[in-house]
């Protein structure tokens, strides 16, 4: 099932897209666009204050003052402005193609544009959600809002200090200890020695890192480099927040402690650009939302209207896909040897163990011979977390139906025994018509930001409504 379907599909790390291969061919390829990747490019994050204008690399002439400034406070009502955005990449068939183009000044080249005619305006406190499919543009775009990368046409204004969040802990020297890492890091980002030494236990802290903050780098998993890369760029509070996939770093533990950070720069008036798969969180956190498709601007408004448009589409191209397939392999049940409680510790930090549905007859696919789905979750989760549960039902080949959890219609789990927690949600005269449905679970943190666990098209059933009328479901309604 693709993410445009699932309101709680959790955050995946995008495949590199043609704009990022495209970025690497166009630095090795390119002339007229070649240019010295900013700190952000290197993966630390990039942060500038508003003193100090962004103007155009060298060697790129196609961007120039105008085009990406910092402006003053009181210049702009807008903190981010962004007017008929567009970025070309030249690609050359071989680099015998690109010298005949500098000799003789003729074009050999095919262009790609990642981005063409974006234009929006952020204010102080809006969280903008990007997506798209992969491909869209959407890193391209960050890249071009941090600066890391400049502008083909149009132009880029923006007020005060920019942290970019985009490949973590890409930059770091392997050789380097932490501690050491944190200084020459911070000073690509605009943090000087005096402001680091300020800020230098608090980001350890943040990191978790403890004693290994004085080991290399090089001895880190992949998992400590990126805790100290997010610890650092997001010591201090941005004006504007630029991040690629950042809820889907580090272990559960980590991710949740990333969310509360955004979210509390979000409170504090910080301007967001989010880019994410996970429709569940732009939902939860954007006010706005910008569908990007091939690179143009598909939509961009309120949130949940933006979000609907982007699952039409993703249902259109379901069905399309659909219709290729020759056969559709069928949802394998879930017996009854399913529904025990598990006692094997996986390590994770929370994570769920069981999903009953009552009154369930036998059969490959059960039949529900109550009027009501009660519907029992158990998880796994530290007695000091109450952790928060979202369910979902779908037609067993169709659109979803219905999203519930328990953060949303303000319930709370019970903590059945040290550990264990359990909810319960009854439909009650369940008023779907006849048909095959199927359950997902979710488990998430107490504030319901982060997902912790899924188990998607976990269980399915048959359903028989007592009278045969068409449609989908029966809403409750009246005649007059």
């Amino acid at each position: 099932m693709r993410e445009g379907h699932d309101l709680f599909n959790p955050a995946l790390p995008e495949d590199r897209s043609i704009d990022d291969q495209n970025a690497l061919a166009v630095a090795a390829l390119e002339d007229d666009q070649m240019a010295v990747a900013l700190p952000a490019e290197a993966g630390l994050g990039s942060a500038s204050a508003s003193a100090v204008p962004r103007g155009p690399l060298d060697g790129a002439p196609e961007a120039s003052a105008e085009d990406v400034e910092v402006l003053d406070g009181d210049a702009a009502t807008a903190v981010l402005r962004v007017s008929q955005l567009g970025k070309e990449y030249k690609l050359y068939d071989t680099p015998r193609a690109r010298l005949k183009s500098l000799l003789t000044g003729r074009s050999y080249h095919r262009s790609h544009w990642a981005l063409q005619n974006v234009s929006f305006e952020l204010h102080r406190g809006q969280c903008m959600g990007v997506i798209g499919d992969n491909g869209a543009g959407k890193s391209s775009l960050l890249k071009l809002m941090a600066g890391t990368l400049q502008p083909t046409t149009g132009s880029v204004s923006r007020i005060g200090r920019v942290t970019a969040i985009l490949e973590l802990g890409a930059g770091f020297h392997p050789d380097f200890s932490g501690r050491d890492n944190l200084y020459f890091g911070g000073s690509l980002i605009g943090i000087g020695t005096a402001d680091m030494a300020r800020l230098e236990s608090s980001i350890i802290e943040f990191s978790e890192l403890g004693d290994a903050i004085d080991r290399p780098v090089k001895t880190y998993s992949s998992g400590m480099a990126v805790r100290l890369a997010f610890a650092l760029v997001t010591a201090i509070e941005p004006d504007v927040l630029i991040v690629d996939e950042a809820l889907a770093v580090g272990d559960q533990h980590f991710q949740k402690k990333c969310v509360e950070r955004i979210d509390a720069f979000r409170e504090h008036g910080c301007t967001i650009l989010f880019c994410s798969h996970s429709l569940y969180h732009v939902r939860l956190i954007c006010d706005v939302a910008l569908w990007l498709d091939g690179g143009r601007v598909q939509a961009f408004g309120p949130t949940d209207i933006v979000l609907a448009s982007y699952d039409a589409h993703v249902r259109r191209q379901d069905a399309v896909a659909a219709r290729q397939i020759a056969s559709i392999q069928a949802v394998e049940p879930v017996t009854a040897s399913t529904l025990a409680i598990q006692t094997i510790d996986t390590g994770k930090r929370a994570e769920l163990v069981a999903l009953e549905v009552a009154d369930l007859g036998s059969g490959e696919v059960p039949m529900l011979t109550s009027a009501d789905l009660k519907i029992t979750l158990y998880a796994r989760a530290p007695s000091s977390e109450r952790p928060c549960f979202g369910i979902m039902i779908e037609q067993a080949h169709g659109v979803g139906i219905t999203s519930v959890a328990t953060h949303a219609d303000g319930a709370a789990a019970e903590q059945v025994e040290p550990g264990i927690w359990r909810a319960i949600v009854t439909f009650p005269e369940l008023s779907l018509h006849t048909g095959d449905y199927v359950v997902s679970a979710y488990l998430f943190d107490s504030s319901g930001m982060v997902v912790y666990d899924e188990w998607k098209r976990h269980l399915t059933f048959a359903w028989i409504y007592p009278r045969s009328t068409p449609g989908l479901v029966r809403l409750p309604h009246e005649w007059s």
